[in-house]
């Protein structure tokens, strides 16, 4: 495994349509190892192939919550509810952070590694990750879905006040 350099914006890549993985070998194996080691060592919960340079149709999500990382491989929205707007930042535009409104419950549809299909239910948080890393697969920029720029020290602040409040709870 190595840390790959993440691809920052301005570059093609990002703006590309991505294509579909058709060879599940070791070759992919070792992109996504890739990509996990990139994500945590850039402080991320997501990473999608585009960001490191590679214009194929995998993801990767992960909390670092006892859970196992979601590799994403062709996925699909299958099912999609509601609405939520919060904030959302990127490794490929760092301090950029903004509002954004995505759906609030989704379900995947994605392939493992191995190829296997798999169905995935998410809400609230994971289910925006997993909705930005699926925009990028499709060259899709989380800052053509902006619609309230945020600073890093209003970011800051708003952290600040949660902590501060889940303390008194």
């Amino acid at each position: 495994m190595s840390i790959r350099m993440v691809v920052k914006h301005p570059n093609e890549v990002l703006e590309t349509k991505c294509q579909p993985v058709t060879a599940f070998d070791k070759k992919l194996a070792a992109l996504l190892d890739d990509m996990h080691e990139t994500m945590v060592e850039s402080d991320g919960v997501g990473i999608a192939a585009p960001q490191v340079g590679v214009a194929i149709r995998a993801a990767i999500v992960d909390f670092r919550e006892g859970q196992d990382p979601i590799e994403m491989i062709n996925p699909e929205l299958v099912l999609f509810e509601g609405a939520e707007t919060d904030i959302e930042g990127c490794l490929s535009f760092p301090g950029i952070f903004g509002e954004v409104e995505r759906y609030d419950h989704i379900k995947i549809k994605a392939q493992e590694r191995d190829g296997s299909w798999y169905e995935l239910e998410a809400e609230g948080y994971e289910a925006r990750a997993i909705q930005h890393e699926m925009d990028h697969l499709d060259g899709v920029l989380f800052t053509s879905k902006i619609t309230k720029y945020v600073t890093q020290e209003e970011l800051d602040e708003m952290i600040r006040q949660q902590e501060e409040e889940e303390e008194q709870v």
